[in-house]
């Protein structure tokens, strides 16, 4: 049996009893950066074997770690937060446990872009999740498909590329589209800053640093 276990997205207590039962009962732990793992079980006092499973290597420990389960070992697969396979490394491995026949569950748990959309007063009833857009090739591409598009649509997006996302978005959008900057979701400092993208933009040009995982909700187009 091959686990996919959401982790928190800042707040430490968002683990499930659920999760911390099964990280402790599994005998292997793959995780995306061993070193962000290692200060979430040991919050939890989680002995189990971890080792290290992201984007640079999964391609060269899959075919092990299938090999592994079909022997008989159970594996749990963690992301530095959130659900594994939501814009971090697990579609590569769940496929191929599904081509193997080896059973796969997904518990259900933290991640960003839900509690973004629901706190940010948009229309939720329907949304596109889109995660990262491209740094570069192909980025004007996707911004003027999502602009046109008649439903609420999410982006993730790093700090130190807010203010020009959020000026793309106004120049393809439009200034008067509603949007949601959240950031440090969970956290202590959590923002919630729901306003015009030119308003957004404004705002976020004239701060000295931005700290923390951004998800950007924008307003479908209105026909």
């Amino acid at each position: 049996m091959l686990y996919l276990i959401p982790t928190p997205i800042g707040n430490l207590e968002d683990m499930s009893y659920r999760a911390v039962r099964l990280l402790k009962e599994v005998d292997l732990i793959l995780a995306e950066d061993t070193r962000t793992s290692k200060r979430l079980l040991k919050h939890y006092e989680i002995d189990t074997p971890l080792r290290s499973h992201h984007a640079h290597n999964e391609h060269a420990t899959t075919p092990h770690i299938i090999e592994q389960l079909e022997a008989g070992q159970t594996i749990a697969l963690i992301s530095d937060a959130g659900t594994p396979g939501i814009s971090d490394p697990g579609f590569l491995l769940v496929r191929e446990c599904q081509r193997a026949g080896i059973s796969v569950s997904c518990l259900p748990g933290a991640t960003a872009f839900v509690p973004a959309l629901v706190a940010s007063g948009l229309t939720s009833d329907k949304f596109h999740f889109e995660g990262f857009l491209p740094h570069k090739k192909g980025r004007q591409t996707r911004l003027k498909h999502l602009a046109e598009l008649p439903n609420t649509f999410i982006l993730y997006e790093s700090p130190h590329r807010l203010v020009k996302c959020l000026l793309q978005l106004q120049e393809h959008c439009g200034a008067d589209r509603m949007a949601c900057v959240c950031r440090e979701l969970s956290k202590l400092h959590e923002e919630v800053n729901t306003d015009t993208l030119s308003n957004l933009h404004t705002y976020y040009a004239t701060q000295t640093k931005v700290k923390g995982e951004i998800v950007i909700v924008v307003e479908g187009k209105v026909k």
